[in-house]
């Protein structure tokens, strides 16, 4: 999708919607750590985005401020649930859901 938008020098700029993919992990620091990390995985399936999921990690992928809102409000509930926790991030300038090794 594409949209103008004008800059102070009164001239229209083209903006095109910026493709990502994100790679999180979540860690709850807890005993009980399965429940949040479930609760969280299943936000993001309902998502309506692109979601992959291995052992290790998941990955969100689709256009910037969908998936950045998406995961703002939801890293926030999940955290909310625990008395602590961790989430690392990876954000790259594209969307890599279609990757295949060529090796």
């Amino acid at each position: 999708m594409e949209y103008k938008f004008q800059v102070p020098n009164n001239k229209f700029q083209t903006k095109v919607n910026m493709k990502i993919s994100v790679e999180l992990t979540c860690t709850p620091l807890q005993n009980d750590y399965e429940p949040p990390i479930k609760a969280f995985i299943k936000k993001m399936r309902e998502s309506g985005l692109v979601v992959l999921e291995n052992p290790l990690s998941t990955q969100v992928y689709g256009e910037y401020d969908e998936v950045m809102t998406l995961l703002n409000k939801e890293i926030k509930n999940s955290l909310e649930l625990v008395e602590a926790g961790i989430f690392l991030l990876k954000i790259v300038k594209t969307d890599r859901s279609e990757y295949k090794p060529s090796f």
